[in-house]
């Protein structure tokens, strides 16, 4: 079986993130690292169970906290917390006024629209995503898997340039890729797990793979462990990446 094809297989709301719940801990990092403070209006768009925006408001001390999901029952939950919680496709919603945003939606066609949105928000909102900076974007700051984007947002010139600027290096080996793919598991991954190394595998996997085919890996050879995990993935699990490897 292909990755695409395992990845097509899962519920589409878990792979692109609506139906993952961030821990209490990661979003203490993220708002720690985005700096969010008294001054801020701040919106969760696709709050869920609205647990970021209550920690916003009870830890942070937001000027004002507000989330949005089209998950009628998970905003029926969110309101027993204090805050702002609304019912609507996010791509209808109103957050100009927003200082701070957490945005984690990976649908192409979400971000398309959520994009000329964002152009025009006023300067100086920072927009919180995770895993990847906004489509075409340069990240202003990058706590990985946690990256800011600052508007007006920086474009970039083309993929590598933005791949190698989240991920801070000048070219991507095989201990960059696993580093980043285990912060991203620790991240979203249950708390109660310690680790989840069929995930990270996974996505050091497709990290390394991307920055090979963009030209940005830190050797033209695969190194032996990416073949290794390559193998284990095909032969346990039956998942294939060979096809994924460009000549």
């Amino acid at each position: 079986m292909k990755i695409e094809d395992y990845l097509a297989s899962l519920p589409q709301n878990i792979v692109s993130g609506e139906e993952v719940q961030l821990s209490d801990k990661s979003f203490r990092e993220i708002f720690s690292f985005v700096d969010l403070g008294g001054n801020d209006v701040f919106y969760h768009l696709g709050c869920g169970d609205g647990k970021g925006v209550k920690i916003a408001i009870d830890e942070f001390h937001v000027k004002k906290g507000i989330g949005i999901d089209n998950n009628s029952q998970k905003i029926n939950q969110a309101k027993k917390f204090s805050g702002d919680f609304f019912c609507d496709d996010i791509k209808n919603s109103d957050f100009s006024d927003a200082t701070v945003i957490l945005f984690w939606f990976t649908d192409e066609k979400i971000l398309k629209n959520m994009m000329k949105k964002f152009e025009e928000l006023k300067p100086g909102t920072r927009i919180i995503t995770i895993w990847g900076p906004l489509p075409n974007c340069l990240p202003e700051k990058v706590n990985f898997p946690y990256i800011i984007n600052v508007a007006p947002f920086k474009k970039a010139r083309s993929l590598q340039e933005q791949l190698l600027a989240v991920f801070g290096v000048k070219c991507v080996d095989f201990v960059t890729a696993w580093e980043f793919a285990e912060r991203y598991t620790k991240a979203i991954g249950n708390p109660d797990v310690k680790n989840d190394r069929f995930l990270t595998i996974i996505q050091t996997l497709v990290i390394w793979i991307n920055a090979k085919n963009l030209g940005v890996a830190c050797r033209e050879e695969i190194p032996e462990s990416i073949k290794t995990y390559i193998n284990i993935m095909k032969m346990h699990f039956d998942i294939d990446f060979e096809h994924l490897l460009k000549e």
